[in-house]
């Protein structure tokens, strides 16, 4: 007997695997969303589809251009400033949270993470780089203890891992994960804070660089 999945889970897998294709740039900005086509894909039908474009639209992935019709959204710089003066002001905290409050354990997981970055970085694995990173700064959330200021990152993490993916200077983004790291890990909140800044605001340059060029920053 052919076991029917529930109308939630398949929006939810849809949802995920476009999320996923978008941040992974597998579905570029400008790109059309067509329920049909995406419906036949998926096997599935179009109230799932349907259900999922329009949660796309609330985490700020897609627009509705018209009212036929639907694409990935074009990030302007304004877009990207306001999502890394989010960062700015919640990761520099909670790297201070977490250098206060790690575990020896806590230390290990994110050293672990590190190595596995190293080998994705040599291997110039862009999709495994930024899976990894984003486990990364989400275990540095977790690791400072507050479960709001985990609550408050949920609704933006999907666009802060587009914007991650945006990055391609993968050897600098490694280098300043170690140093951040360190920082944690010597237990000086202020330290493990100033690292935070340095590292928010150089990958803010290198995300405007990529997408925009250099004349953009001011």
């Amino acid at each position: 007997m052919t076991k029917i999945e529930p109308l939630g889970a398949v929006r939810e897998r849809v949802l995920a695997t476009l999320r996923q294709e978008i941040i992974a740039g597998r579905l570029r900005p400008g790109d059309r969303l067509v329920e049909r086509d995406l419906a036949e894909r998926f096997g599935v039908s179009r109230v799932p589809v349907r259900e999922a474009i329009r949660a796309l639209v609330a985490e700020g992935f897609v627009l509705f251009e018209t009212p036929r019709r639907t694409v990935v959204r074009r990030l302007t710089p304004t877009d990207v400033k306001e999502l890394f003066e989010l960062r700015e002001a919640l990761e520099v905290y909670a790297a201070g949270l977490a250098s206060a409050r790690a575990s020896e354990k806590d230390l290990m997981e994110l050293a672990e993470l590190l190595d596995q970055a190293a080998a994705a970085t040599a291997a110039g694995d862009a999709e495994t780089i930024t899976d990894i990173n984003t486990r990364f700064h989400d275990r540095i959330l977790a690791m400072a203890g507050n479960s709001l200021l985990i609550s408050v990152m949920e609704p933006v993490d999907g666009r802060l891992r587009w914007l991650t993916r945006q990055n391609e200077e993968w050897p600098q983004l490694l280098t300043e994960h170690r140093e951040l790291y360190e920082a944690i890990a010597s237990g000086d909140p202020d330290r493990a804070r100033a690292h935070a800044l340095a590292h928010v605001r150089a990958n803010y340059r290198s995300t405007v660089r990529h997408l925009f060029g250099d004349g953009v920053l001011p």
